[in-house]
């Protein structure tokens, strides 16, 4: 008998920018997750491995998935995306 358990996984790179670079402690990590793991998942998992300066920050924060701006967070990730966190940012 085989198992139908999905045990595919993706790697996607998250990178860190201005104050979520701070928080982060990182410019950039690579996260490797299940195959079908979705934006929001994938942010969840980061706010649980870097606590509650990086929970914040990414409250407010924007995404851009592979260089395009992030509207829904139900998009399954695919393996070798870059999800790049976006704090608001100040100046003129």
């Amino acid at each position: 008998m085989t198992s139908s358990v999905d045990t595919r996984t993706v790697t996607v790179t998250v990178r860190y920018f201005a104050g979520a670079k701070a928080a982060a402690g990182r410019a950039s990590e690579p996260m490797t997750v299940p195959a079908g793991t979705t934006i929001a998942a994938l942010v969840e998992a980061v706010a649980a491995d870097h606590g509650e300066a990086l929970v914040k920050v990414l409250a407010a924060s924007s995404f851009l998935l592979d260089g395009t701006a992030v509207h829904a967070r139900d998009e399954a990730l695919a393996d070798g995306a870059v999800l790049d966190v976006l704090p608001p940012f100040a100046g003129g």
